[in-house]
């Protein structure tokens, strides 16, 4: 790039400037529609199933519905209110991204840390829906908590969808983070 003249080199760095502004807006949509995804499969998740229960061995069991629903556990409720959180913000980055571009550095630097608060705010919900999914799978002998997911697979299999969607909105996060940290590194 030595013997390019200045008119050259400045259309190099408005191209640079305008592919990494769509990068940003493509991925702040992505970050938006995968966080939305998220809190409506998980907030859409409700099983019903009758469970035979054996009072004594000379009665016939008795069957009662047993209802699994994403309000029963805080930490699926913490889930769909930081999946909802991180929605409206990368809606809210988006039409910033939008008008502003990269034209005002303080904006630009505030978007950044709110989306690394995301970031932490996305994976501490999924790691707290995902203990919760381990120990509904897999039970806990220890504690004489059962297994619940091969009575409520459907519903299991809901939750698990929604974090893995989750997770991939994290991602997105964490790509919005880093991006601008190494067009600063470009620089220096």
């Amino acid at each position: 790039m030595e013997g390019q003249s200045p008119m050259v080199l400045k259309e190099i760095e408005v191209t640079k400037s305008s592919l990494e502004g769509k990068i940003n807006l493509i991925l702040r949509l992505c970050g938006l529609v995968l966080t939305l995804v998220a809190a409506t499969v998980i907030a859409t998740d409700k099983q019903t199933t009758v469970i035979p229960i054996k009072l004594t061995d000379s009665l016939p069991p008795l069957d009662v519905p047993v209802t699994a629903k994403w309000q029963y556990m805080s930490a699926y409720v913490y889930f769909v209110v930081a999946n909802v959180i991180a929605c409206a913000y990368a809606t809210l980055s988006f039409i910033i991204a939008l008008a502003n571009g990269h034209k005002s550095k303080l904006l630009v630097t505030l978007v950044t840390l709110l989306d690394a608060i995301m970031v932490a705010l996305l994976f501490s919900c999924n790691g707290a829906a995902l203990a919760i999914g381990v120990l509904a799978k897999h039970g806990n002998s220890h504690v004489r908590w059962n297994k619940v997911c091969h009575v409520f697979d459907k519903f299991c299999n809901q939750v698990a969808a929604s974090c893995l969607i989750s997770l991939l909105g994290s991602l997105v996060f964490i790509l919005l983070v880093v991006l601008p940290a190494l067009r600063l590194h470009r620089r220096t």
